[in-house]
């Protein structure tokens, strides 16, 4: 699928953390996949919709190999114009409980899908393929793209 089918339609995107990594590291496999999303965030045509959890997970790389630059970009990537960053609520933690009984999820993983559907997020892009098992919300996985 090309990555522009795979947006149609899409108005709201949530952000798992690997396509926030291969931007910021410019990975080079994927790297032109994810800055496609962003290209459409700053022409106001995308928002993204990113979580506290996709923020500290980002960070971790960044820590531990002691790249303040690195963590510095993953704060600005994630709080910038056209992102809107989903503070975790009672009902965001109800709904990954549920999520993650009804699909074996990682808690992580079902606090993510969790933000992505109580924040009205279409479509939840990863590059986790096993997050396909979940059909609340259409996930796009970046290696299809």
């Amino acid at each position: 699928m090309k990555f522009e089918e795979a947006l149609a339609g899409v108005t709201r995107l949530y952000l798992d953390t690997a396509p926030v990594i291969y931007l910021v590291e410019r990975n080079p496999q994927f790297f032109d996949q994810v800055r496609g999303v962003f290209q459409k965030v700053d022409e106001g045509q995308l928002t993204v919709v990113a979580s506290p959890i996709t923020l500290a997970e980002c960070l971790v790389g960044a820590y531990r190999m002691k790249h303040a630059e690195a963590a510095t970009t993953f704060f600005e990537c994630l709080t910038q114009e056209g992102t809107d960053f989903v503070q975790i609520s009672v009902a965001i933690a109800d709904r990954a409980a549920q999520l993650r009984v009804k699909y074996n999820l990682d808690l992580t993983d079902a606090f993510q899908i969790a933000t992505a559907l109580e924040a009205g997020c279409e479509a939840f892009l990863t590059n986790d393929i096993q997050l396909k098992r979940v059909p609340e919300v259409t996930i796009l996985v970046v290696s299809d793209l």
